[in-house]
């Protein structure tokens, strides 16, 4: 019996509400790459996957879609909740009305991450494809007045920002934004590239940043000490040791996720992890490389503990893991 044989199940998971999105974003595998079906998960569908998982710790209710879209969301959230799970999703704020926002204090929400890739209009519309920044700040800055109003501590609201070459000297003025809004964290994100749109290596400040690119950064560090705001990036490292750091040959080696996280999309499919559907060309590729199982179609244990899933570690713990695997801490970190 291998040491992978005898995982316990996950007790973190990524659960897609749905594929859908109201965004073109310039950056995302969704508007650019070969994807699934749109399609909203069910609220028994739901269930029925979660209910899989005798312990639940944490769940992210969000993939390749924007989650507001599917109305069930905050039953879903308000069914983990009942099992003490920690729920948060990224969402880009279209559809963050009050009816809405309401719900999800009501729910009991623990994070709610706001999608923010410029600080101006047109910036914004240039990488996400849509003409909202103005409707999105109005949304945002009614939600936190709602919570103060109510002196509802959750969700906390933080901002992600996907770092790129061209967006980049728009990060104070977002800071600024998000702070005058009430904000008080602020994510800078690297860009997760495969050579479509925006999402090109040219854009990439990872290793690349020039002295000036650093610089910014660190001005936008001092401004959020200034404003008393939280600036991290993903993966618990800072900004600028996100775009610095060297993850060394096999960068892929210190990531846990092959053992300790599983993504489940609105479809059912199962896959390793967020980046999983990154950089594949065709839907035959994403299927063959990336699907692990399907869990509409096979229980979650024996997808976890199946020859597949096998494989895929074994291969994540040789030279040669899959490809989407290979590229982590290079196109994007962990």
């Amino acid at each position: 019996m291998t040491q992978t044989s005898v995982l316990t199940l996950p007790r973190s998971i990524y659960i897609e509400p749905t594929s859908r999105c109201n965004e073109l974003c310039q950056q995302c595998p969704r508007t650019l790459l070969s994807r699934e079906e749109d399609r909203d998960l069910g609220y028994d569908q739901f269930c029925y996957i979660v209910d899989q998982f005798p312990v639940l710790e944490r769940v992210v209710l969000h993939g390749l879609g924007e989650p507001l879209l599917n109305n069930e969301l905050p039953h879903m959230i308000r069914y983990l909740k009942a099992r003490g799970t920690y729920v948060l999703f990224n969402s880009n704020g279209i559809l963050l009305n009050e009816k809405r926002g309401q719900a999800l204090i009501d729910a009991g929400l623990d994070e709610y991450r706001l999608s923010m890739d410029g600080a101006t209009r047109e910036m914004y519309a240039h990488v996400r494809g849509v003409d909202a920044f103005d409707k999105i700040w109005r949304n945002i800055r009614a939600f936190v007045e709602l919570q103060n109003v109510q002196n509802a501590t959750k969700p906390a609201v933080s901002l992600w920002f996907t770092a790129m070459r061209e967006n980049l000297p728009e990060l104070p003025k977002l800071i600024e934004l998000a702070s005058d809004a009430g904000v008080k964290e602020v994510y800078m994100q690297r860009l997760v590239f495969f050579e479509q749109g925006l999402a090109a290596a040219k854009q990439a400040l990872f290793r690349r940043a020039a002295q000036e690119e650093l610089e910014l950064i660190r001005r936008c560090e001092q401004i959020c000490r200034e404003r008393d705001i939280a600036f991290n990036a993903a993966g618990a490292a800072t900004p600028l040791e996100s775009i610095t750091r060297d993850f060394g040959e096999r960068p892929w080696s210190g990531c846990r996720r092959p053992y300790t996280l599983t993504y489940i999309t609105a479809s059912g499919n199962v896959l390793s992890c967020c980046f999983a559907p990154f950089g594949h060309k065709s839907a035959r590729e994403y299927k063959e490389e990336r699907v692990l199982g399907n869990i509409f179609q096979q229980p979650i244990e024996d997808i976890w503990r199946g020859e597949r899933y096998e494989a895929f570690r074994r291969a994540f713990e040789s030279d040669h893991p899959a490809r989407h695997c290979a590229q982590c801490g290079v196109n994007w970190s962990y």
